[in-house]
């Protein structure tokens, strides 16, 4: 779960009652239940809210190792400028999940959003090579932009 938003959390306890493991980043378990009152409000009767204690909860520090054990190399690391639980996971062959993080092209209309700048500087520091958003098609780097990259 990239972050608790209703759009990108909806399902997670049903997934969980069907046996597949939840992580839980250590920054986000205070945002677990977020969601919880918009789908009561919404009265989504199927809604099934999140058992954090039945989570596995690691920290940033620990996710390398974590996603280590299930083949998969790469982190995870903290992207708090859409919401403070938000979380990108990027792949050491290249891929990265971003969730809703603001488009990096669209840094420059953001004008002095230092914590979206930060988040990007985090990423661009893995030298991405395809970028996969939540609600927009991926961006793919060119030579060009690669440059960006630390």
């Amino acid at each position: 779960v990239t972050h608790y938003h209703p759009d990108h959390m909806g399902i997670a306890g049903e997934l969980q009652k069907l046996g597949i493991d939840l992580v839980i980043l250590d920054v986000q378990l205070e945002y677990v239940h977020f969601s919880d009152e918009i789908f009561a409000r919404e009265r989504h009767p199927g809604y099934v809210p999140v058992d954090e204690n039945d989570a596995k909860v690691i920290t940033f520090t620990e996710s390398r190792a974590f996603l280590r054990t299930l083949g998969i190399d790469g982190e995870i690391v903290h992207t708090p400028s859409h919401s403070k639980d938000s979380v990108s996971v990027v792949l050491d062959d290249g891929d990265c999940f971003v969730g809703d993080l603001e488009r990096m092209e669209y840094l420059g209309s953001y004008g002095d959003n230092i914590p979206l700048k930060d988040d990007w500087d985090r990423i661009l520091a893995h030298r991405p090579v395809t970028v996969y958003y939540a609600h927009s098609p991926e961006y793919v780097f060119t030579g060009d932009d690669r440059s960006r990259a630390k």
